[in-house]
């Protein structure tokens, strides 16, 4: 498998398009909705896009052997590094690769203390998460959804 990082902007918004309308898919995405059309894409893809110079970091394109799997990374949410994953369906077996490399990347590279994840309270099954090593760090309301919050803290770095 190849893994490759690319901005947004690189892709073709067909494929963001394609993805973020797909039915498996938002289920999963409380705040998507199947109307993502060419327009939506485009602002969409800017905003995302505008977090690189505003932070220092934000969401990537992920391709796989030079398709299009999904979209991902560090975005801004409440002044958290929080780290999204959303792939197609035919890529989901790829999620622990992704995960390790975003999280390299924002240790490592980026030099962040802590980054977080948000998940519905629907998703019930997250043992996972706490075997990576997240920590419950409470909960958030975005655009009127509420998420729980948790919390990984970089190794070797003192937790508050």
């Amino acid at each position: 498998m190849t893994l490759e990082f690319k901005r947004l902007t690189e892709v073709d918004p067909i494929d963001i398009i394609s993805l973020n309308n797909n039915p498996d898919v938002l289920r999963q995405m409380p705040l998507g909705s199947a109307n993502f059309d060419l327009a939506k894409a485009q602002e969409w893809v800017q905003q995302k896009d505008a977090q690189w110079q505003q932070f220092g970091y934000g969401p990537w394109a992920f391709l796989i052997d030079q398709k299009f799997a999904g979209w991902g990374g560090l975005q801004c949410e409440e002044g958290d590094a929080d780290l999204a994953l959303v792939l197609h369906p035919d890529f989901w077996g790829s999620g622990k690769a992704i995960y390790q490399e975003i999280v390299k990347r924002a240790f490592n590279s980026l030099g962040l203390g802590s980054i977080t994840i948000l998940l519905p309270p629907s998703r019930t099954r997250i043992k996972g998460i706490f075997r990576l090593g997240f920590q419950p760090d409470g909960e958030v309301d975005i655009e009127g959804a509420r998420f729980q919050r948790f919390r990984l803290y970089a190794p070797n770095k003192p937790v508050p």
